[in-house]
C-alpha cells in the first residue's frame, strides 16, 4: 500500500506546484519517473507521452495514468490520476465559489490579461525540452509552425492535420518496409 501513496504523492506534488497545464508538468513528471525515482526509463516515457498526447483527455492525466499502470497495475494508475486531478479539481472549485464576487471587477480582468504570457512562455518552456529529448532539430521546426499557421491563419481544422499527418505516417511506414524489404 506505501508504493500506491507514493505515487499518488509524486503526482499530488507535480499537480499541485504546476501552473499552465499540462505540457507544464511534463518536464515535472519526466525529472520525477525518469530522472529521480527509475520507474521508466527516457524513450518509455516519450513513448508514454506520445501515446498520451495521442488519446482524447488532458495529457497530464494521460500521462499520470500511463505511469500509474506501467508501475503498479491498474490500481497504481487510479492513484496517480487521482494525485495529479485532485488539486487542480480543489483550487478550481475554491476559485469559482471567490471569483462569481470579483468576476467584473476591471482590476481582476487585467490580472488575468497580464498573465497570459506567462502561461505562453509556460507552455513553450517544456515543448522545447520535449522537443530536444524527441530529436526535433531546428532543420523540422517548420512542421509545428506551419501546422500553427495553418490553423490560426487560415482556419484549418485540426482534425484535418491529424488526419492528414496519419496518413503521411502511414504513407512513410509503408515507403520505409518497402525500402527494407529491398
Amino acid at each position: 500500500m506505501k508504493r500506491y501513496w507514493e505515487l499518488f504523492l509524486v503526482f499530488f506534488k507535480i499537480g499541485a506546484f504546476t501552473f499552465g497545464g499540462g505540457y507544464a508538468m511534463i518536464p515535472l513528471i519526466r525529472n520525477e519517473v525518469v530522472n529521480k525515482r527509475g520507474w521508466l526509463d527516457d524513450d518509455e516515457f516519450m513513448d508514454s507521452l506520445a501515446i498520451a498526447q495521442s488519446l482524447p483527455g488532458p495529457l497530464a492525466l494521460n500521462t499520470a495514468l500511463f505511469v500509474g499502470n506501467k508501475r503498479l497495475g491498474f490500481k497504481g494508475s487510479l492513484f496517480s490520476g487521482l494525485g495529479v486531478i485532485l488539486p487542480s479539481f480543489v483550487v478550481i472549485l475554491l476559485i469559482a465559489m471567490i471569483f462569481v464576487q470579483f468576476k467584473d471587477n476591471p482590476v481582476v480582468e487585467r490580472i488575468f490579461k497580464g498573465i497570459r504570457p506567462a502561461v505562453v512562455a509556460l507552455i513553450a518552456a517544456p515543448l522545447v525540452i520535449l522537443g530536444k529529448a524527441a530529436n526535433v532539430t531546428w532543420k523540422n521546426f517548420w512542421i509545428p509552425v506551419s501546422v500553427a499557421l495553418l490553423v490560426w491563419l487560415l482556419g484549418v481544422s485540426p482534425i484535418y492535420i491529424v488526419a492528414g499527418a496519419i496518413a503521411l505516417g502511414i504513407l512513410h511506414l509503408v515507403y520505409v518496409k518497402r525500402r527494407l524489404n529491398r
